[in-house]
């Protein structure tokens, strides 16, 4: 096969949760293991640092990979969902993984993956542990892909474990209280390694020093320290606690394992993030002015109160918001977020489980937020570049698919 035929295979034969939802989500670590005993447990050939939360993680892994690269180590970064090329989730010192590696790893692997019904994050996985081995990397970040216990990257021993933080996502899956929900997260901590947690939660913060001290792990928070604000290519204000949270985990790092990371290391790398890595999609701005346009993958309550708040602080003559949703998001928490006075462009996106745009509209009518329908996002989006103005403000968001369809 063809790349672009073996791309075709995975999308179209293996249960995706992005685009299925939570029917593709594997209740066990079986498959992965199968998989990566198959494979030789290529996970154990390099040292790894594991990133979980929810929101944020996607953001602090590429962090420390940057700067981890900046010191001179050799980088793996694995992380979920891509936004415009399968491999976006498999880099190695910030270059997307080879094509040929990907269509022989499928070629190899095509009779086992369907003889044991293997979902694409499972194979995604085993392919990312594979491919940092490889490449002989000194180190490879490793974003969990949901929740953290039974997530098919929580079979590796890391030197370090990291949670952003912690709020009501996938409450269907991981629970439907913060309590229950940091418990999942909770399981990537292991016996004697290190975390580093984000934010300290009231709801949370027990749940994870109880997990910790059962397994006899050090715990610190970063939002306990004071650190210098970095600054960083990433220009979200919302970002800083991120920072915060990759200058903790760079100092635990110094402290507890072989690495050894300068200052001068992890000021360059967080500065150089996107430089160093190709991070898209996080207040990343698609046009500077005439008028702007920026666009963001925040999608819950939590990171869509972040972005907000980030959108308050800019200037325009008038706010245009092209949005679409997926089907199983609680609405009735994230649309009250949004501003009132935008005009909306509403659109589905171009997945099985994205919300129609008349149920959306319709939705979004009841809090006040008034807008037309479109078939498709580009079409959403290029109605909103008409209506726009040169002083106006396009944003772009409300799933991590509609910032794809748009960069």
């Amino acid at each position: 096969m063809t790349y672009q035929q073996t791309l075709h295979w995975m999308f179209e034969r293996l249960p995706m949760f992005q685009r299925q939802g939570a029917s593709a989500f594997k209740k066990n670590l079986d498959h992965i293991i199968l998989l990566c005993d198959r494979l030789g447990n290529p996970q154990t050939a390099y040292k790894t640092i594991h990133v979980g939360g929810t929101n944020g993680k996607g953001s602090t892994s590429h962090m420390l990979a940057s700067v981890l690269q900046e010191q001179g180590y050799k980088t793996g970064l694995h992380t979920s969902p891509h936004l415009k090329d399968f491999r976006e989730r498999i880099r190695v010192d910030g270059h997307l993984a080879d094509e040929s590696f990907v269509v022989q790893f499928i070629e190899q692997q095509k009779a086992f993956i369907a003889q044991n019904q293997l979902s694409f994050f499972e194979l995604t996985v085993g392919m990312a542990f594979q491919y940092f081995k490889e490449q002989n990397v000194d180190v490879a970040i490793i974003e969990v892909g949901l929740g953290g216990r039974l997530d098919s990257t929580n079979i590796i021993t890391p030197i370090l474990s990291v949670i952003t933080n912690i709020g009501l996502d996938h409450t269907a899956i991981l629970g439907d209280t913060l309590e229950a929900i940091a418990a999942e997260k909770a399981g990537v901590i292991k016996p004697n390694i290190p975390v580093v947690i984000g934010e300290r939660q009231t709801e949370t913060t027990s749940v994870f020093d109880a997990k910790a001290e059962a397994v006899e792990a050090e715990i610190s928070y970063a939002s306990d320290f004071d650190y210098p604000e970095l600054k960083s290519e990433l220009k979200g204000s919302y970002q800083f606690k991120n920072k915060k949270t990759v200058q903790r985990a760079v100092e635990v790092l110094n402290q507890c394992t072989e690495l050894s990371i300068s200052e001068e290391s992890l000021v360059k790398g967080i500065e150089k993030v996107t430089t160093n890595t190709g991070l898209l999609g996080r207040w990343q701005i698609i046009q500077e002015s005439n008028p702007k346009i920026v666009c963001d993958t925040g999608h819950n309550k939590e990171g869509l109160t972040y972005v907000m708040k980030q959108l308050a602080e800019e200037m325009y003559k008038q706010l245009h918001i092209v949005l679409g949703v997926v089907s199983d998001k609680d609405l009735d928490s994230v649309l009250p977020l949004f501003p009132k006075h935008a005009i909306y462009y509403f659109s589905k996106p171009d997945v099985p489980r994205g919300l129609n745009s008349e149920e959306l509209q319709q939705k979004a009518a009841a809090f006040s937020l008034e807008g037309k329908k479109f078939k498709k996002i580009s079409e959403a989006f290029d109605a909103a570049k008409t209506a726009a103005n040169a002083e106006d403000l396009i944003f772009i968001g409300g799933s991590t698919f509609v910032v794809a369809e748009i960069i």
